[in-house]
């Protein structure tokens, strides 16, 4: 095998390269991916896509590592531990976040990351719960634009740990929207934009399973009838309840491990205000 880098690689040439292990990511997918993070493919003699590793900066001491797939035949043969070790010579000094499937557990602890939390795919066709309605978030609900950018960035980085800047910036772009306010001040937001099969909602970032959920209802209301995602760490609580009810029970779970540094939203002693209750996705976090 050899080495490239992933942005002189054609995407179609990618998204074959994820469809060979079931994942469901589009050519647009990828894209988006490079176009936020950097990293390698492993070529074969003939120039196939036969392995990949990717990561994400925020900031100067925090990254996260995603797109980490080999063919099946070179599962068994280190080329996932190969591209991880090219990965950590880019990112050296940083705590490293990442969410590994099953068959990649053993690899991940191999390369001294240690479990934090499940990450439960919620996803189907989405329809509007016709349970009781949860406690009432405190606020109003309205479409998010470019105005509220630096509020999101603001409060994600208060749930998640670290200031993403970029990622949102670039989510807003691609995504819809909605805030609950406190008057002026926005208290909570979700995004959706397509993903896979369908949307994917995320992140999404409240201080109550009222207020998640009141964000994020618009966006089951618009996309009833089609394909819908949320990835989550909440397996309890009105939340995880509303999710199902939507038509969006748990699918797989993955698990979120760190290298170095815990982030705020995992830190001992409770969890920050607000919460992250949705990943952008399990390669963004």
């Amino acid at each position: 095998m050899r080495i490239a880098d992933i942005e002189g690689i054609g995407l179609d040439r990618l998204h074959a390269h994820s469809l060979s292990v079931g994942w469901p990511h589009r050519a647009e997918d990828w894209q988006f991916l490079r176009e936020l993070g950097h990293g390698f493919v492993a070529l074969d003699e003939i120039g196939r896509v036969l392995g990949s590793a990717m990561w994400f900066q925020y900031g100067p001491d925090f990254a996260t590592i995603g797109m980490v797939i080999t063919s099946p035949r070179l599962q068994t043969l280190g080329a996932a531990q190969w591209l991880m070790k090219r990965v950590f010579d880019k990112v050296p000094g940083r705590d490293l976040r990442l969410n590994a499937t099953r068959a990649a557990r053993r690899l991940y602890l191999s390369l001294d990351f240690q479990p934090e939390k499940t990450v439960y795919q919620c996803q189907g066709i989405a329809h509007v719960p016709t349970t009781a309605s949860p406690a009432k978030a405190c606020g109003d609900i309205r479409v998010l634009g470019e105005s509220d950018i630096l509020a999101a960035v603001e409060i994600d980085a208060a749930g998640f740990g670290v200031r993403r800047t970029v990622l949102i910036e670039k989510l807003f772009v691609h995504s819809s929207g909605y805030g609950l306010f406190d008057g002026k001040k926005l208290t909570a937001f979700a995004l959706c934009r397509p993903f896979g099969r369908g949307h994917v909602v995320g992140p999404i970032v409240a201080q109550s399973d009222a207020d998640a959920i009141a964000v994020v209802r618009p966006h089951v209301i618009n996309r009833s009838g089609s394909f819908l995602r949320v990835d989550t760490h909440m397996d309890n609580g009105e939340f995880a309840a509303f999710l199902s009810h939507a038509g969006l029970p748990v699918f797989d779970t993955v698990l979120t491990m760190s290298r170095g540094k815990r982030l705020a939203d995992f830190a001992a002693g409770g969890s920050a205000m607000p919460k992250t209750f949705a990943l952008a996705s399990q390669t963004l976090g």
